[in-house]
């Protein structure tokens, strides 16, 4: 005979934010107004996104804080701004809105064939070889998968795909402190290359060094990119300090037109400076400075049927670049590196 004993401390409560009391107090379209006002920094520019009156969107607001309890939202003539309270609840609530999106999709797939919407955050090193080739062969096999390109650093992108907005970024993997709550897989790797036009004085010399490039002037990419940290550090590991004479921008089309028309140089993924027409790359190595090319994604949500299908493409793609690159998915993957980071 089976017996469960049930033990409970005296004066013992419930959390008072626990699931039942949450889905007894939450309405989803008071989630949609809220990322709405959260994204527009007004209640006006919320409720007009949603074609809602203003004071049927800031009653719905403060029937939800009090529901809840807190205060969602500090209110200033400017406009509004989430207190911590508020942070939280927009966070999940993009979270929930994507999650149903996705539901949508996969409904509409099952429905009418494959079709959808995935939104791509794109780094540099994947600007120009990994993502356009992907992209034309989605193109040709689902046309109805509608595709949106958002080109960014790393600090810009990351935040949206914590919170939904982003399906997938493509380029250059996070260094560890920047992978928390998401899921990193490598597909191939590449080489940074220091690169000038075609013609370009320097590339006349022989026997060039990294210290012959101290006091030229670079273009180079922001400070709070992996990549500017890795070249700051070649510099250094050759008792360096690194170039003042600085551009930092992570526009190809700038950095390329920059480099046909000056003789500045810039640090690029070898991938990507080679694929621009009219450049070159200098023979200097930059010690220590390599890149792990690769797809990043949220670590606790799941793709939709379309952004599945899409990163299908992607490894498609990413095998035959290992191929021409002489890697295999060994050396992609790197001996025992992790794939996730869910802390």
């Amino acid at each position: 005979m089976d017996i469960t004993i049930e033990i409970r401390c005296p004066g013992a409560k419930m959390p008072k934010f626990h699931e039942n009391f949450l889905l007894s107090r939450l309405k989803l379209r008071q989630l949609r107004l809220l990322t709405a006002i959260a994204d527009e920094g007004t209640v006006l520019k919320g409720s007009q996104a949603l074609n809602i009156a203003q004071p049927a969107a800031t009653k719905s607001i403060k029937e939800l804080e009090d529901a809840l309890g807190v205060q969602l939202f500090d209110r200033s003539s400017r406009g509004v701004t989430p207190t911590d309270f508020g942070q939280v609840m927009i966070k999940h609530a993009k979270l929930i809105l994507t999650q149903l999106r996705h539901a949508g999709e996969e409904l509409q797939s099952l429905e009418e064939g494959l079709s959808g919407r995935v939104h791509v955050g794109t780094l540099l090193a994947a600007s120009t070889s990994l993502l356009p080739r992907a992209l034309a062969r989605l193109r040709e096999r689902r046309p109805g998968i509608a595709v949106t390109v958002d080109e960014g650093t790393i600090d810009r992108l990351m935040p949206g795909l914590r919170t939904g907005d982003i399906d997938v970024v493509l380029g250059r993997l996070p260094e560890y402190r920047e992978r928390e709550g998401l899921r990193q897989e490598v597909l191939y790797r590449d080489t940074v290359s220091i690169m000038v036009r075609e013609g370009h004085p320097l590339t006349q010399r022989g026997g060039l060094k990294l210290a012959d490039l101290i006091d030229q002037a670079w273009v180079m990419p922001p400070p709070q990119t992996s990549l500017r940290r890795q070249v700051d550090h070649a510099f250094r590991h050759e008792g360096l300090e690194p170039p003042h004479d600085v551009i930092e921008s992570v526009s190809i089309l700038t950095n390329h037109a920059l480099l046909m028309n000056t003789d500045m140089l810039a640090t690029m993924p070898h991938q990507v400076g080679m694929g621009q027409a009219g450049l070159t790359a200098l023979p200097v190595i930059l010690e220590g400075a390599n890149s792990r090319i690769g797809a990043t994604t949220h670590a606790h949500g799941e793709l939709s049927a379309a952004a599945r299908y899409f990163m299908a493409v992607v490894h498609e793609v990413a095998a035959e670049i290992r191929a021409e690159l002489g890697q295999d998915q060994d050396v992609a993957d790197g001996p025992g590196e992790s794939r996730r980071q869910t802390k």
